[in-house]
């Protein structure tokens, strides 16, 4: 600090002196400046200091360039710049007095280190004050880091010096300076009150400027010296006394002197008492005049009486006093007192009084802090954790007593309600409502469920989830995620196994246990499975109890269910569950980096969603529980997952069969669950609807979409669907699929293979998972869209017309198409179909982007009008429930469907000629039969 002002100094004086005419300044008067940043007590200046009237000033050198360039004005002003600069030298920077009012001349700087004599005084005071300006500022308030030396002077008087002095040591020199009698110092003006004072020969002008400071430091010296007179001559102050007595009002929690277990000498006595109450120093505290008194007694004597010493009257605030030598407390608290509760007459020290009494029952009506060490008080919150234990042990156990008294031991709570009426007593309802959230277990907190599901869709590590929740909680002040082993907790309860049930009857071939966690999807594979290597890892879960950990989930719902329908919450069932099972790849899987095991990149995952929940009442069925987002991923509960490719049927056969056993186990059995309190009975309804084309080839058994049999459904052939497009039923099976598969494997008529293929309508594999007759929507609409794609394209190089178009003519169609759509509906080209593509293409305005592509009306209107049917047709497949969602598009699907095949059978004949799409084919032929 003290390098920081020297260089401003400098670059200040720098400026003044390079001003154009500036005068120079003496050299005397540079050596005092340059003298005052030593560290020395005192610069006694005996030698013959220049009347301020005559300063001396050293004359400016003229030369005939500077002739010429200067004016007398100029001059003039540099002159008076100089004179108030030899004036601010002679006076004081705290209180404005002049130097020649003391004999011997004394200043000091007010910059730099302080001198010895004061760092002693300092040192004994345990004070870390070094320099000359924050002792300023701490004692007088004044910050003279950032004075200007052509403003404020750069030197202070003996008697501020005296004022310090005093301030930290028992000197006779001590005099009170008032706080708000600091002298404001300003630029030299033509008006200046300093160099007219100094003009009239007045010594000390800043004094008569401010009188009220000269009348008050000479009212507060008097005091001073009247509080160092002997008692006999001082007057008498009992009437004050009883009066302070009556303000502290302390007798109900300051111990009296009698209760001193010793009888000390009455000097010592009135040593460790309150000079106020009398009574034994209750967290003693200290004023400048070094009396002591009660912490609480000095505060409300100070703020009612006045800012002075009750003792001596001389100058104290609030602010001022402080904590004794840690020795003085140190022997105050070894004092040894008698307990005043009646019967008892332990003796105990008084360090260890609020312990004891604490103890008893019906404790005094007193809680009193000691402070034990030197060091001002500290607040609460300011203070270290075992520093807080340590401060409110006493409280702790007043508090306990009372919880185990009146609230059955229940501690949390108390502290909890005293809180809660604070903050509702001082108006902060929005932290109280807070805190009544968390004690009713609805805090501001994530649930560790939650947390759970965040970490895991989010892919963070238990590492990493643990370095979030501790920034977040250290940031915030707030516990909003909770801790790993919170979400360990949340795991146990809400994965399979944690609930107990049984089946009746029995479950065949699976064990009774319900407290089966994840399983490893290879189990007793390696044994069964000799010939065939499976390359893959594989977890799932056991189907039964994976359903009872949904069902158990969603408990609250099923009994509001019940309370909807207006039926009794005892019912027992049984309720019919209805369980829609899905499978489906999961793409690349592989890891970016690492050396894992040799499995595929790929991966397959089997899970469930409970769809509706229903339970008899007489002749008919009452839904109580209907899945509001079937096809949301929330209500979607995982059951295996294994690293392997969908096409790889034997994988797939030897990991989900096992499943599939349970499943059919399950198909003839009861399970019964304790819900709600009561034990209940639930049946299962399992409806494999949720795989794509690709997946229902693969586990009935199918030929690949390529196949001539191009339909799930039906046994029709790509030529007959294409001859024709509407009339088709459903006739295919599980049941019948397996028959296929046993003339398939067996061949009992010794046919060919194409008359064998031929019989068996393309199923080539075992058929391992039952599938009910279903459309996938999504990818219905993905292979429509690239359809129409491709009709537009079509359409643009009129094949209606040329049907034997090159390879490059149908890349410029592309090309066309996608700058136009870019351009007009703002669809970028992609290199493979997807959902949200084929969604925004599938609309009138495609088409009539389109249309400004194509020249003939004709050829327009067809294209809207297959547009617009595909549109009407479009809701049945993709809601949920046709019948209530979109009836009217139900009842005219039919016509719709017609319309559409003929359109496509002669407007677009030259593309479907002897072919169709797997997807036009469901869309026309079996939708209102799904």
């Amino acid at each position: 600090k003290f390098s920081e002002w020297k260089f401003k100094l400098f670059k200040v004086r720098s400026f003044v002196n390079s001003s154009p005419g500036e005068a120079q300044r003496p050299a005397k008067n540079t050596m005092e400046g340059k003298s005052s940043l030593e560290e020395t007590p005192a610069i006694i200046c005996n030698a013959n200091i220049p009347e301020p009237e005559k300063p001396v000033l050293a004359q400016p050198a003229f030369t005939a360039h500077s002739k010429s360039l200067e004016k007398p004005a100029d001059i003039g002003k540099a002159r008076e710049k100089a004179l108030h600069q030899a004036n601010l030298r002679q006076l004081c920077r705290i209180c404005g007095a002049s130097f020649r009012a003391d004999g011997q001349n004394r200043r000091y700087p007010v910059h730099g280190p302080v001198d010895s004599k004061t760092q002693g005084i300092l040192r004994k005071k345990e004070k870390k004050v070094t320099s000359w300006p924050d002792l300023i500022a701490k004692v007088f308030k004044i910050d003279v880091k950032g004075d200007i030396d052509s403003i404020h002077p750069t030197q202070f008087c003996h008697n501020c010096w005296n004022i310090m002095y005093g301030r930290f040591s028992n000197s006779p020199y001590e005099v009170y300076f008032p706080r708000n009698a600091t002298i404001e110092w300003h630029p030299h003006t033509p008006s200046c009150d300093i160099c007219q004072a100094a003009r009239r020969g007045l010594k000390r002008k800043s004094r008569q400027s401010n009188p009220s400071l000269s009348k008050k430091l000479k009212a507060m010296a008097d005091r001073a010296r009247r509080a160092r007179l002997p008692k006999s001559q001082a007057q008498p102050r009992n009437s004050n006394k009883d009066l302070m007595k009556k303000l502290t009002n302390c007798s109900k929690m300051h111990l009296s002197t009698k209760c001193l277990a010793v009888d000390y000498p009455v000097d010592f006595v009135k040593a460790i008492s309150c000079q106020i109450c009398e009574h034994i120093l209750t967290d003693p505290v200290e004023t400048t005049c070094k009396h002591l008194f009660c912490r609480t007694c000095i505060l409300r004597c100070l703020k009612v009486m006045g800012s002075y010493c009750p003792s001596c009257q001389y100058p104290c605030f609030s602010t001022d006093v402080e904590s004794p030598v840690r020795s003085f407390v140190n022997i105050l608290n070894s004092l040894v007192v008698r307990c005043p509760v009646k019967d008892c007459d332990k003796e105990v020290s008084l360090e260890k009084y609020n312990q004891h009494i604490s103890s008893h029952k019906e404790p005094k009506e007193t809680y009193v802090y000691m402070n034990k060490g030197g060091r001002p008080r500290q607040h609460l919150l300011s203070l270290s954790r075992r520093a807080q234990k340590h401060r409110l042990r006493e409280l702790k156990l007043q508090v306990k007593a009372f919880a185990d008294k009146e609230e059955g031991g229940d501690l949390k709570a108390v502290c909890l309600t005293l809180f809660l009426l604070v903050l509702r007593a001082r108006n902060e309802h929005r932290q109280a409502d807070e805190l009544e959230a968390i004690m009713k277990g609805k805090g501001s907190g994530l649930q560790a469920a939650v947390c759970l599901a965040i970490r895991v869709n989010t892919f963070l590590s238990c590492s990493q989830y643990h370095k979030m929740y501790r920034t977040v909680k250290a940031i915030t002040g707030r516990q909003i995620f909770q801790p790993l082993h919170a979400l360990r907790n949340a795991e146990k309860t809400l994965l399979p196994g944690h609930h107990p049930f049984e089946w009746d009857p029995p479950l065949k071939n699976v064990s009774t246990r319900t407290d089966i966690g994840i399983i490893d999807g290879l189990s007793g594979l390696s044994a069964s499975v000799d010939d065939y290597p499976v390359d893959t890892i594989a977890k799932r879960f056991r189907y039964d109890a994976a359903l009872v950990s949904a069902l158990m989930d969603m408990e609250e719902d099923i009994l509001e269910g019940m309370i909807a329908k207006d039926l009794s919450d005892y019912l027992s069932g049984p309720f019919t569950v209805v369980v829609k099972e899905s499978c489906d790849g999961m793409g690349d899987v592989s890891e970016k980096h690492g050396s894992g095991p040799a499995v595929p990149e790929k991966a397959v995952r089997f899970s469930f969603t409970i769809m509706n929940i229903s339970i008899a009442q007489g002749q008919e069925n009452v839904r109580i529980f209907e899945e509001a987002k079937p096809n949301s991923e929330l209500c979607c509960k995982p059951l295996c997952l294994m690293l392997a490719d969908e096409s790889d049927h034997e994988t797939l056969t030897a990991i989900l069969s096992p499943l599939i056993a349970e499943r059919e186990a399950m198909k003839s059995s009861e399970l019964l669950l304790d819900m709600g309190g009561i034990q209940r009975t639930f049946k299962f309804i399992f409806r494999g609807t949720g795989y794509d084309e690709k997946l229902v080839r693969e586990v009935e058994g199918l030929e690949a979409s390529g196949s001539v049999y191009i339909c799930t459904l039906c046994d029709a052939t790509r030529l007959e669907a294409s001859q024709n497009l509407v009339l088709h039923s459903i006739t295919r099976s599980h049941a019948e699929n397996l028959e296929r598969y046993e003339v398939w494997r067996s061949n009992p008529y010794q046919e060919s293979a194409e008359e064998l293929r031929d019989r068996v309508k393309g199923v080539s594999a075992k058929p391992f998972i039952e599938t009910v007759p279903s459309i996938d929507a999504l990818h219905c609409d993905i292979g429509n869209a690239a359809e129409f794609y491709k009709l537009f394209q079509m359409e643009i190089g009129e094949v209606y017309k040329n049907p034997n178009a090159s390879k490059e003519e149908r890349k410029r169609w592309q090309a066309t198409l996608d700058k136009h759509l870019r351009k007009k509906m703002n669809l970028k080209p992609i290199m493979r179909m997807n959902g949200n593509f084929a969604r925004r293409l599938m609309t009138k305005e495609t088409v009539e982007a389109v249309c400004e592509l194509i020249h003939c009306e004709e050829r327009h209107e067809a294209l809207r009008e297959l547009m617009d049917l595909y549109l009407k047709m479009k809701p049945v497949w993709r809601s949920t429930c046709p019948a209530k969602e979109c009836p009217e598009s139900l009842c005219q699907y039919s016509f719709n469907s017609q319309r559409f095949a003929e359109l496509l059978s002669t407007k677009f004949r030259y593309r479907y000629e002897g072919k169709i799409t797997n997807y036009f084919h469901k869309t026309l032929a079996h939708v209102p039969e799904i």
